[in-house]
């Protein structure tokens, strides 16, 4: 990358300056960033609806929480070997592999119904087991390359603006985890019944893996691949281990219990709107002298409310990461924690507040607001991260970290699933808002800041 263009990137980070940045990247990194923005809206159409199409297909609250732990498996062991695959096959072939697989898992998601109940040698086969089939495949593409995606930015960025390019890359991407919900909830409302409707969701995921996948394979320049001989194992991740910054120890603590926390949860947030309050969204909107009727199902109208949640993240990133530069990192990367911590107790108990001076639809959309405020600390703590990395370590430090944090995660989603199922849903959403803020407060006394932002 040139001087010229990193040179534009520490000096504008806001929303529109990171569009206009990204049509001047160099080819193979706009290739790339195509197909993470294809693979992206695919996986956000879809992955929030699947609590609620495992339901429909008739399975229980405690099955949803294994779902959620699967999903946290695959992310705490997807990244190493997908590293290592990519060194051995080169980047052209690992990308085109992990589209397919990804595409492949939205096609099992897709054709799931359709399978019906199945018996092999006496043993019954639920429909909804596809749904775990197809998550190892489609979570694939998302789990790929993330350690190299933070080591770039590194060695682009001048240290003591590291948010703010987190902020740039972050707001790009996350346009797509706007869209997506949004554009799921639309298609949604096509048809009254859930499971048909999704599919019509699912189908569309489908093309844009073909399109990403396809795409990235004809696009992308692999002359310039390496392509290694051998992924050295286990001996390295213990290495990378004993070898981690000192000062990522607090954050990791505090990091780990936070997003514990929100683990448990945060597969039942569709359940919440759909089961446990069954909001939808009626209003009629007057215009050029005519009245419209909106009328969503709470199923539809989850999907906005991950829109509106995603709006707030896309306006608050890029100021947030500006204010990290006076004020540091620590405090930013604080009051994204607190709200991660706060929103289950909030989701889960606020309307009853709200709705005394609200309705019930107008009070969920504030709280889905408030949810959005909990990424303006996430380039905070990206740089917070990556920053203590020495030259050149950038990716394996991140890979590290988030192999120790996802890993102690996979439990916490079926722990939420057994108290939302035989205990309450309730009780398990102020669990989790505890561990949330024994986390924030953990890393609010022993987190150390990043020196660049002192």
């Amino acid at each position: 990358m040139s001087q010229e263009q990193v040179t534009v990137e520490t000096d504008e980070s806001g929303p529109l300056d990171t569009f206009r940045q990204f049509f001047a990247l160099e080819r193979d990194v706009l290739v790339l960033s195509l197909a993470m923005f294809a693979f992206s809206l695919g996986f956000q159409m879809t992955s929030r609806f699947i609590p609620e199409y495992i339901v429909a297909l008739g399975a229980s609250g405690f099955v949803v929480g294994l779902f959620g732990t699967v999903s946290n498996i695959v992310s705490a062991v997807f990244p190493y070997p997908g590293g290592a695959l990519s060194d051995r096959l080169g980047s052209r072939y690992a990308l085109t592999l992990f589209g397919l697989i990804s595409t492949l898992g939205f096609g099992v998601w897709l054709i799931a119904p359709h399978l019906g109940v199945i018996t092999v040698a006496g043993v019954t086969i639920p429909p909804w087991i596809w749904i775990f089939v197809g998550l190892l495949l489609a979570q694939g593409w998302k789990s790929f390359g993330l350690g190299a995606t933070f080591a770039v930015v590194k060695q682009a960025i001048d240290p003591s603006q590291l948010a703010a390019g987190f902020a740039s890359t972050e707001t790009f991407r996350r346009t797509a985890f706007l869209i997506g919900p949004v554009l799921a909830a639309v298609l949604i409302s096509f048809h009254p019944d859930f499971t048909v409707s999704f599919q019509y969701v699912l189908a569309v995921a489908v093309v844009f893996g073909i399109i990403g996948t396809v795409a990235q394979h004809i696009l992308y320049d692999a002359s310039e691949d390496s392509i290694g001989d051998s992924f050295e194992g286990l001996a390295q991740i213990r290495a990378d281990l004993r070898e981690m910054p000192s000062a990522l120890r607090p954050l990791l603590v505090g990091d780990t219990l936070v997003r514990f926390a929100n683990g448990m949860v945060y597969v039942f947030f569709v359940l919440v709107i759909t089961r446990f309050y069954q909001v939808g969204f009626e209003t009629t909107v007057s215009l050029a002298g005519f009245s419209y009727a909106i009328d969503l199902s709470p199923e539809a109208f989850f999907g906005f409310l991950l829109g509106v949640e995603m709006l707030i993240a896309l306006i608050s990133m890029a100021p947030a990461a500006k204010v990290a530069e006076r004020v540091g990192l620590k405090p930013v990367v604080a009051l994204g924690f607190a709200v991660y911590a706060l929103f289950p107790i909030v989701l889960i108990g606020g309307p009853e507040v709200l709705r005394a001076v609200m309705p019930l639809q107008w009070a969920m959309i504030l709280i889905f607001a408030f949810s959005g405020l909990r990424f303006a600390g996430l380039p905070s703590h990206k740089a917070l991260i990556v920053g203590p990395a020495e030259a050149g370590a950038g990716g394996r430090v991140t890979g590290t970290y988030y192999l120790l944090r996802n890993t102690v995660v996979i439990p916490s989603a079926a722990l939420g699933g057994y108290l939302w199922e035989f205990v309450n849903p309730e009780i398990a959403f102020t669990i989790a808002a505890v561990i949330g803020v024994i986390g924030t407060g953990y890393f609010l006394a022993f987190g150390e800041e990043f020196e660049a932002y002192v």
